[in-house]
């Protein structure tokens, strides 16, 4: 990449010194034949194949089915690096979960003027429903993703927050596995931490935060929009890992106020209910009544305290990008601390100067909508067109509330195996966080999101992403 010079390499100083918690894995590759590496690349292409690990890819023809490029090049992180990222990563999720805990219940923080009151009433993402309730053990956010960039040694930002239903854990899962399998040689000569144990840790962190009424051991369930889901594969995947039912609507209902699953044995009664279906269609009687997809009277049996939802409804709102960038004022507020993981400057375009620079600024800004995800609705400023920036333009006019501006960072880059050799490209983290009464537990590492595109700075794997397995090492 003809610019690579301009930004952080994670593994090479310079063309002859490797960073020291790449030095293990550079004396590995050194010896390697490229040939065999081309070899086990298809072959892990193959794995993934055979093992139905696919998304699919809305908007298109028949939202065809795909596979996410993996690259067989790890990214490795240091221990003093992720104990430094684990801190920040752990005061953020405590505040986001103090935050919502107070939005639906006495609203401090809008009473004190820290985050604006109309940012929340008039937010679409914000549900009424939750208000005056709190969940058991006062957990709203059971998992947690934190999306984190770097541009330096030391340097590490949160791009977002993702607390609604953060997806993309089964590929960190299975891009560990296939490692495994290609080079457990690797694993010998590289201490690195494992992350095989997060479903028995799932189970164990949506176990602790079962209702009150729970006696014995809690009974959970995995609830999917169904097979047409563009994260299916994740939902089945989890379900099976941890042992539990994956269910969807029609199979729910709710007997003598509580939530029960249909069985063979007749309707066998749940305790925690990990939902990977979105609010508006969670429960017809109280959000969308034209949800096929969720449980009439859910939220009823739910404000009476006979079920946990994990994620709670109404956790979205932490998700915003306004309120992303109120986000170091609501960590300082809720813990009385600094917040230890920098945010990236943003500007909110519902404010006019705000807007009046982002307008005057297009060209070299990236621009999101507040509740947008997945790398759709964005203008990358500096890889858009004329007509691309003055159509996006004329959007912000139009509604400008409706987005957010950050200037467009230098990432860093980790070299994928590319045909001529090491190249490299630009990475972002998500890292998964389990909250429950008994505490907050890191997967060290996570998932490494990598644009495979040269130059590329947007990593979703809707748009051309792949991943890559991510290494903490041990001391």
């Amino acid at each position: 990449m003809s610019d690579s010079k301009q930004h952080f390499d994670e593994m090479l100083l310079n063309s002859d010194a490797v960073r020291q918690p790449y030095q293990e894995y550079q004396k590995w590759f050194s010896k390697e034949d490229p040939s065999r590496l081309s070899k086990k690349s298809k072959e892990a292409e193959a794995f993934f194949r055979r093992t139905g690990i696919t998304f699919n890819v809305y908007g298109q023809a028949a939202a065809q089915e795909r596979l996410i490029p993996f690259d067989l090049i790890p990214r490795i992180i240091s221990n003093r690096e992720w104990t430094k990222l684990s801190k920040g990563i752990e005061q953020r999720v405590t505040a986001i979960n103090a935050f919502l805990h107070d939005i639906y219940g006495r609203q401090e923080i809008l009473r004190a003027g820290v985050v604006p009151r109309e940012l929340i009433a008039q937010n679409e993402a914000f549900t009424p429903q939750m208000m005056g309730f709190s969940p058991p053990g006062n957990v709203y956010t059971h998992i947690v993703g934190i999306d984190l960039v770097r541009t330096g040694e030391d340097d590490f930002f949160v791009l977002e927050d993702n607390a609604r239903t953060p997806s993309g854990v089964s590929y960190m899962l299975e891009n560990r596995e296939t490692m495994l399998q290609m080079f457990p040689e690797l694993f010998s000569q590289n201490k690195v931490q494992p992350v095989s144990n997060y479903p028995k840790n799932l189970r164990r962190s949506l176990a602790a935060c079962a209702p009150k009424g729970c006696t014995g051991t809690p009974t959970i369930a995995v609830l999917t929009p169904g097979i047409f889901n563009s994260a299916y594969f994740e939902h089945s995947f989890l379900a099976d890992q941890m042992g539990v039912e994956l269910v969807e609507g029609h199979d729910l209902r709710v007997v003598d106020g509580r939530i029960a699953m249909r069985t063979t044995e007749g309707y066998k009664v749940i305790d925690v209910l990990y939902r990977r279906v979105d609010d508006d269609y969670l429960d017809p009687l109280n959000f969308d009544p034209n949800s096929m997809l969720g449980v009439p009277g859910i939220m009823d049996v739910y404000r009476a305290g006979n079920i946990t939802i994990a994620n709670a409804p109404g956790t979205g709102i932490a998700d915003d990008k306004a309120i992303y960038s109120f986000m170091p004022d609501i960590v300082e507020f809720y813990t009385g601390e600094k917040a230890l993981l920098k945010n990236v400057q943003t500007w909110r375009c519902s404010e006019p100067d705000a807007l009046a620079y982002v307008l005057d600024n297009l060209a070299d800004l990236v621009v999101k909508e507040v509740h947008g995800s997945g790398g759709y609705g964005m203008l990358v400023g500096p890889a858009a067109s004329k007509k691309e920036i003055a159509a996006f333009a004329a959007k912000l006019r139009k509604t400008p509330g409706n987005y957010i501006a950050q200037p467009t960072l230098s990432l860093s880059t980790v070299p994928i195996f590319a045909n001529k050799g090491l190249a490299p490209r630009h990475v972002d983290l998500r890292p998964f966080v389990l909250v429950s009464p008994k505490g907050i537990n890191i997967t060290p590492g996570g998932l490494t999101r990598v644009a495979l595109k040269q130059g590329s700075l947007v990593v979703n794997s809707s748009q051309g992403g792949g991943t890559k397995d991510t290494w903490v090492l041990e001391d």
